[in-house]
């Protein structure tokens, strides 16, 4: 199943390669080839980014052991609750994640839920030990390629939201993630200044941590 699922991923990124490589040559029509890589690759994804609230900080303080500590500790609680929600971990890349869900009112249940598991698992940890969580969530059609990566417009905006806008305990989306979850029970949405690049309109979602 390893090996199949390899060979489903090189196919793609070899496809995208060639198309590429066909758009670079002298005289190629790019919209048509455009087209076809949308054809091939655009999927409609909820996409999550995850970031460690003073993470840098924490390793430059406490040491690599503790980095390594914080991330072995946020994998084993946070990813059984992705996977609760169907959601499809593409990539970790130190503290963060990089999540997909086909379904956005999944994603923001999630990402209530993730931030309410921390909050119990933090209760009893002394300041360096606790794990704090920002998300940044966008929604839209994105380019999907192999089971490895994501890109399109939604998918820099919820990067910028989660890695670098929001704080510790904060779920900041889209305009489009607002506009396509409709009404969640206990969750409403508070729109913020911060726009990132890609995004028409960005908000907190408010919750109840407890």
């Amino acid at each position: 199943m390893v090996y199949r699922r390899s060979i489903i991923a090189g196919a793609s990124e070899d496809r995208l390669e060639r198309l590429i490589q066909t758009r670079l040559e002298p005289g190629a029509d790019k919209q048509n080839i455009d087209a076809r890589i949308w054809d091939l690759f655009g999927e409609e994804w909820c996409v999550m980014f995850t970031d460690l609230s003073g993470f840098s900080r924490g390793v430059a303080k406490f040491g690599i052991i503790h980095f390594l500590q914080t991330i072995y500790e946020s994998e084993r609680i946070l990813i059984p609750i992705i996977e609760e929600h169907d959601g499809i971990l593409l990539k970790v890349e130190g503290d963060s994640f990089l999540v997909i869900f086909r379904n956005v009112k999944k994603a923001l249940q999630a990402s209530v839920h993730m931030q309410r598991v921390l909050k119990t698992y933090n209760a009893d940890k002394t300041e360096e030990e606790q794990v704090l969580l920002c998300v940044g969530l966008g929604f839209g059609r994105m380019l999907h390629i192999g089971d490895t990566d994501v890109f399109g417009a939604e998918v820099n905006a919820a990067s910028k939201l989660g890695e670098d806008t929001a704080k510790a305990w904060e779920i900041l989306v889209t305009g489009a993630v607002r506009e396509a979850a409709g009404a969640i029970p206990d969750i409403v949405f508070e729109e913020i200044a911060e726009i990132p690049p890609g995004a028409g309109k960005a908000y907190r979602a408010i919750y109840s941590i407890d």
